[in-house]
Protein backbone atom coordinates (compact mmCIF):
# COMPACT_ATOMS: atom_id res chain seq x y z
CA UNK A 1 0.00 0.00 0.00
CA UNK A 2 3.31 2.11 0.35
CA UNK A 3 3.29 2.66 -3.15
CA UNK A 4 -0.33 3.78 -3.61
CA UNK A 5 -1.74 7.15 -4.03
CA UNK A 6 -2.80 8.68 -0.78
CA UNK A 7 -5.73 11.23 -0.59
CA UNK A 8 -6.98 13.47 2.04
CA UNK A 9 -10.66 12.65 3.82
CA UNK A 10 -12.45 14.98 2.12
CA UNK A 11 -10.89 14.09 -1.25
CA UNK A 12 -11.93 10.49 -0.30
CA UNK A 13 -15.08 11.29 0.72
CA UNK A 14 -15.83 13.63 -2.57
CA UNK A 15 -15.23 10.53 -4.79
CA UNK A 16 -17.76 8.68 -2.81
CA UNK A 17 -20.38 11.20 -3.47
CA UNK A 18 -21.18 11.91 0.48
CA UNK A 19 -20.35 14.64 2.94
CA UNK A 20 -16.65 14.24 4.98
CA UNK A 21 -18.51 14.44 8.04
CA UNK A 22 -20.41 10.92 7.28
CA UNK A 23 -16.91 9.76 6.21
CA UNK A 24 -15.65 10.64 9.77
CA UNK A 25 -18.38 9.39 11.13
CA UNK A 26 -17.90 5.90 9.63
CA UNK A 27 -14.62 5.74 10.20
CA UNK A 28 -14.98 6.32 13.61
CA UNK A 29 -18.02 3.71 13.85
CA UNK A 30 -15.19 1.55 12.26
CA UNK A 31 -12.27 2.10 14.49
CA UNK A 32 -10.09 3.33 11.94
CA UNK A 33 -10.16 6.88 13.62
CA UNK A 34 -11.04 8.56 17.07
CA UNK A 35 -10.93 11.56 18.40
CA UNK A 36 -7.95 13.11 20.80
CA UNK A 37 -7.26 15.82 23.44
CA UNK A 38 -8.27 18.63 21.24
CA UNK A 39 -10.94 16.82 20.11
CA UNK A 40 -9.38 16.49 15.87
CA UNK A 41 -9.48 13.02 14.70
CA UNK A 42 -6.57 11.06 15.27
CA UNK A 43 -5.54 7.63 13.71
CA UNK A 44 -5.98 4.43 15.55
CA UNK A 45 -3.30 1.37 15.32
CA UNK A 46 -6.23 -0.65 12.96
CA UNK A 47 -6.81 2.88 10.87
CA UNK A 48 -2.63 3.05 10.73
CA UNK A 49 -2.66 -1.13 9.86
CA UNK A 50 -5.13 -0.37 6.71
CA UNK A 51 -2.58 2.57 5.25
CA UNK A 52 -3.97 5.68 6.73
CA UNK A 53 -1.12 8.17 7.88
CA UNK A 54 -0.68 11.66 8.20
CA UNK A 55 0.33 14.63 5.93
CA UNK A 56 1.44 17.91 7.01
CA UNK A 57 0.36 21.19 4.95
CA UNK A 58 1.41 24.87 5.74
CA UNK A 59 -2.21 25.79 5.29
CA UNK A 60 -3.87 23.01 6.98
CA UNK A 61 -1.53 21.36 9.36
CA UNK A 62 -1.16 17.85 9.75
CA UNK A 63 -4.46 15.64 8.59
CA UNK A 64 -5.16 12.25 7.88
CA UNK A 65 -4.80 10.62 4.05
CA UNK A 66 -5.48 7.45 2.95
CA UNK A 67 -4.94 4.80 0.21
CA UNK A 68 -7.02 5.50 -3.18
CA UNK A 69 -8.14 2.23 -3.49
CA UNK A 70 -10.25 2.72 0.08
CA UNK A 71 -12.75 3.81 -2.21
CA UNK A 72 -13.34 0.77 -4.12
CA UNK A 73 -13.50 -1.30 -0.35
CA UNK A 74 -16.79 -3.27 -0.24
CA UNK A 75 -17.72 -1.80 2.91
CA UNK A 76 -17.35 1.79 1.83
CA UNK A 77 -19.45 0.87 -1.74
CA UNK A 78 -22.32 -0.58 -0.05
CA UNK A 79 -22.37 2.51 2.06
CA UNK A 80 -22.76 4.56 -0.95
CA UNK A 81 -25.49 2.47 -2.57
CA UNK A 82 -27.55 2.37 0.34
CA UNK A 83 -28.36 6.14 0.01
CA UNK A 84 -31.97 6.31 0.63
CA UNK A 85 -34.37 8.07 -2.88
CA UNK A 86 -37.77 9.93 -2.26
CA UNK A 87 -38.32 6.86 -3.88
CA UNK A 88 -37.28 4.31 -1.30
CA UNK A 89 -38.38 6.80 1.63
CA UNK A 90 -41.93 6.55 0.17
CA UNK A 91 -41.97 3.03 0.71
CA UNK A 92 -40.66 3.31 3.85
CA UNK A 93 -43.71 5.63 4.87
CA UNK A 94 -46.70 4.66 2.55
CA UNK A 95 -46.15 8.01 0.64
CA UNK A 96 -45.41 8.59 -2.90
CA UNK A 97 -42.18 10.01 -3.98
CA UNK A 98 -43.71 13.05 -4.89
CA UNK A 99 -45.28 13.85 -1.25
CA UNK A 100 -41.69 13.01 0.06
CA UNK A 101 -39.64 15.54 -2.09
CA UNK A 102 -42.70 18.07 -0.99
CA UNK A 103 -42.21 17.52 2.67
CA UNK A 104 -38.60 17.72 2.22
CA UNK A 105 -38.94 20.63 0.52
CA UNK A 106 -41.11 21.90 2.63
CA UNK A 107 -38.82 21.49 5.55
CA UNK A 108 -36.06 23.28 3.60
CA UNK A 109 -33.29 20.26 2.73
CA UNK A 110 -33.92 20.38 -1.30
CA UNK A 111 -35.22 23.32 -3.58
CA UNK A 112 -37.35 22.76 -6.68
CA UNK A 113 -34.60 23.18 -10.18
CA UNK A 114 -35.48 23.67 -13.47
CA UNK A 115 -36.09 19.53 -12.91
CA UNK A 116 -35.62 17.22 -10.27
CA UNK A 117 -34.45 18.69 -6.55
CA UNK A 118 -31.65 20.32 -5.05
CA UNK A 119 -30.28 19.94 -1.72
CA UNK A 120 -29.77 22.64 0.25
CA UNK A 121 -27.18 24.08 2.99
CA UNK A 122 -29.20 22.65 5.36
CA UNK A 123 -30.16 19.46 3.60
CA UNK A 124 -26.43 18.62 3.24
CA UNK A 125 -26.26 18.92 7.52
CA UNK A 126 -28.83 16.11 7.35
CA UNK A 127 -26.49 13.96 5.66
CA UNK A 128 -28.40 14.55 2.34
CA UNK A 129 -26.17 14.03 -1.05
CA UNK A 130 -26.32 15.72 -4.65
CA UNK A 131 -26.93 12.69 -7.17
CA UNK A 132 -28.65 12.86 -10.79
CA UNK A 133 -30.12 10.40 -13.26
CA UNK A 134 -26.97 8.71 -15.33
CA UNK A 135 -29.18 8.74 -18.72
CA UNK A 136 -31.56 11.99 -18.44
CA UNK A 137 -29.20 13.95 -15.82
CA UNK A 138 -32.19 15.19 -14.13
CA UNK A 139 -30.97 16.11 -9.90
CA UNK A 140 -32.02 14.27 -6.97
CA UNK A 141 -31.37 14.29 -3.28
CA UNK A 142 -29.85 10.77 -1.68
CA UNK A 143 -29.86 10.21 2.13
CA UNK A 144 -28.11 8.39 4.28
CA UNK A 145 -30.36 5.35 6.66
CA UNK A 146 -30.25 7.96 9.91
CA UNK A 147 -32.69 10.12 7.89
CA UNK A 148 -35.68 7.82 8.87
CA UNK A 149 -35.55 8.14 12.81
CA UNK A 150 -34.82 12.07 12.01
CA UNK A 151 -37.19 13.84 14.68
CA UNK A 152 -38.06 16.54 12.60
CA UNK A 153 -38.90 14.43 9.09
CA UNK A 154 -41.31 12.45 11.40
CA UNK A 155 -43.06 14.49 12.84
CA UNK A 156 -43.80 16.60 9.08
CA UNK A 157 -45.01 12.84 7.81
CA UNK A 158 -46.97 12.82 10.84
CA UNK A 159 -48.64 15.64 10.31
CA UNK A 160 -49.29 15.03 6.58
CA UNK A 161 -51.02 11.95 7.28
CA UNK A 162 -53.10 13.07 9.90
CA UNK A 163 -51.15 10.98 12.87
CA UNK A 164 -49.28 14.09 14.64
CA UNK A 165 -48.81 13.27 18.20
CA UNK A 166 -50.42 15.91 20.91
CA UNK A 167 -48.58 19.03 21.66
CA UNK A 168 -45.50 19.01 24.20
CA UNK A 169 -45.96 19.95 27.63
CA UNK A 170 -44.39 23.57 27.11
CA UNK A 171 -46.28 24.25 23.69
CA UNK A 172 -49.80 23.26 26.31
CA UNK A 173 -48.53 25.80 28.76
CA UNK A 174 -47.88 28.41 25.89
CA UNK A 175 -51.29 28.06 24.69
CA UNK A 176 -53.25 27.98 27.76
CA UNK A 177 -51.30 31.66 28.86
CA UNK A 178 -51.36 33.10 25.17
CA UNK A 179 -55.37 31.85 23.83
CA UNK A 180 -55.96 31.98 20.44
CA UNK A 181 -58.81 34.21 20.42
CA UNK A 182 -58.72 36.54 17.29
CA UNK A 183 -59.95 35.12 14.11
CA UNK A 184 -58.12 36.17 10.93
CA UNK A 185 -59.88 36.44 7.58
CA UNK A 186 -58.48 33.12 6.33
CA UNK A 187 -59.52 31.58 9.36
CA UNK A 188 -56.99 31.06 11.26
CA UNK A 189 -56.88 31.84 15.06
CA UNK A 190 -54.10 34.14 16.50
CA UNK A 191 -52.89 35.34 19.69
CA UNK A 192 -53.01 39.00 19.49
CA UNK A 193 -54.13 41.58 17.32
CA UNK A 194 -51.12 42.35 15.60
CA UNK A 195 -50.98 38.86 14.56
CA UNK A 196 -54.33 39.10 13.48
CA UNK A 197 -53.08 42.22 10.94
CA UNK A 198 -50.06 40.19 9.83
CA UNK A 199 -52.44 37.17 9.08
CA UNK A 200 -54.88 39.51 7.34
CA UNK A 201 -52.39 41.13 4.91
CA UNK A 202 -50.81 38.49 3.95
CA UNK A 203 -54.04 36.51 2.96
CA UNK A 204 -54.99 39.81 0.90
CA UNK A 205 -51.61 39.61 -0.68
CA UNK A 206 -52.63 36.00 -1.63
CA UNK A 207 -49.32 34.87 0.23
CA UNK A 208 -49.27 31.31 1.05
CA UNK A 209 -48.73 30.73 4.81
CA UNK A 210 -48.88 29.11 8.32
CA UNK A 211 -49.36 29.85 11.64
CA UNK A 212 -47.15 28.74 14.04
CA UNK A 213 -45.02 26.26 12.41
CA UNK A 214 -42.60 23.75 14.38
CA UNK A 215 -38.90 24.69 12.69
CA UNK A 216 -37.57 22.09 10.90
CA UNK A 217 -35.29 21.53 13.66
CA UNK A 218 -34.49 19.18 16.45
CA UNK A 219 -35.14 21.72 19.27
CA UNK A 220 -38.93 22.62 20.13
CA UNK A 221 -39.52 26.25 18.58
CA UNK A 222 -42.37 27.73 16.70
CA UNK A 223 -42.47 30.22 14.33
CA UNK A 224 -45.31 33.09 14.10
CA UNK A 225 -45.60 32.61 10.59
CA UNK A 226 -43.88 30.70 7.89
CA UNK A 227 -43.86 31.02 3.99
CA UNK A 228 -43.24 28.42 2.15
CA UNK A 229 -42.12 30.26 -0.83
CA UNK A 230 -38.94 31.32 -0.37
CA UNK A 231 -38.48 29.32 3.08
CA UNK A 232 -39.05 32.69 5.32
CA UNK A 233 -40.04 32.89 8.91
CA UNK A 234 -42.17 35.90 10.38
CA UNK A 235 -41.72 36.36 14.24
CA UNK A 236 -43.53 39.51 15.87
CA UNK A 237 -42.48 40.83 19.24
CA UNK A 238 -44.95 42.07 21.09
CA UNK A 239 -44.17 41.70 24.72
CA UNK A 240 -40.99 44.24 25.09
CA UNK A 241 -41.61 44.71 28.91
CA UNK A 242 -41.35 41.19 29.67
CA UNK A 243 -37.94 40.48 30.73
CA UNK A 244 -39.14 36.39 30.75
CA UNK A 245 -40.22 37.34 26.81
CA UNK A 246 -37.36 38.68 25.85
CA UNK A 247 -35.12 36.32 26.68
CA UNK A 248 -36.76 33.94 24.90
CA UNK A 249 -35.98 36.48 21.82
CA UNK A 250 -32.89 36.38 22.39
CA UNK A 251 -32.63 32.59 22.51
CA UNK A 252 -35.28 32.39 19.28
CA UNK A 253 -33.09 35.12 17.12
CA UNK A 254 -29.89 32.47 18.44
CA UNK A 255 -31.87 29.91 16.42
CA UNK A 256 -32.36 31.49 13.14
CA UNK A 257 -28.80 32.69 12.89
CA UNK A 258 -27.49 29.34 13.88
CA UNK A 259 -29.87 27.49 11.24
CA UNK A 260 -29.05 30.55 8.94
CA UNK A 261 -32.73 30.80 8.09
CA UNK A 262 -34.87 33.61 6.65
CA UNK A 263 -36.26 35.66 9.37
CA UNK A 264 -38.14 38.80 9.52
CA UNK A 265 -38.75 40.38 12.45
CA UNK A 266 -41.57 42.90 13.18
CA UNK A 267 -42.84 45.10 16.23
CA UNK A 268 -45.84 47.44 16.69
CA UNK A 269 -44.30 50.18 14.87
CA UNK A 270 -44.02 47.76 11.81
CA UNK A 271 -47.79 46.27 11.99
CA UNK A 272 -49.16 49.85 11.80
CA UNK A 273 -46.95 50.10 8.71
CA UNK A 274 -47.12 46.55 6.51
CA UNK A 275 -48.18 48.02 3.21
CA UNK A 276 -44.23 49.51 3.38
CA UNK A 277 -42.91 47.38 5.57
CA UNK A 278 -43.50 43.46 4.41
CA UNK A 279 -43.19 44.00 0.74
CA UNK A 280 -39.75 45.50 0.51
CA UNK A 281 -38.62 42.63 3.14
CA UNK A 282 -40.35 39.81 1.54
CA UNK A 283 -39.00 41.16 -1.78
CA UNK A 284 -35.38 40.02 0.03
CA UNK A 285 -36.14 36.61 -0.63
CA UNK A 286 -37.78 36.73 -3.88
CA UNK A 287 -41.53 36.83 -2.43
CA UNK A 288 -43.56 39.62 -4.75
CA UNK A 289 -46.35 41.19 -2.60
CA UNK A 290 -47.96 42.99 -5.29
Amino acid sequence: MGTQKLISTTALAKRLNISKRELDIKFDKDKLIQKGADNKYILTELGKKIGGSYKESKQYGRYIVWPESIARAPTIKKQVESRLTAKSLGTKFNLTANKINFILSELGWIKKDIKGWKVTSQGLKQGGIQDEDSKSGVPFARWSEAIISNRTLLSSIQEVKGEAEVSTKKKVEFREKFKAEFRSTDGHFVRSKAEMLIDNWLYMAEIIHAYERKLPIEEDVYCDFYIPTGKVYIEYWGYENDSKYLHRKKEKIEIYKKYGFNLIELNDEDVQNLDDKLPRLLLKYGIQAY
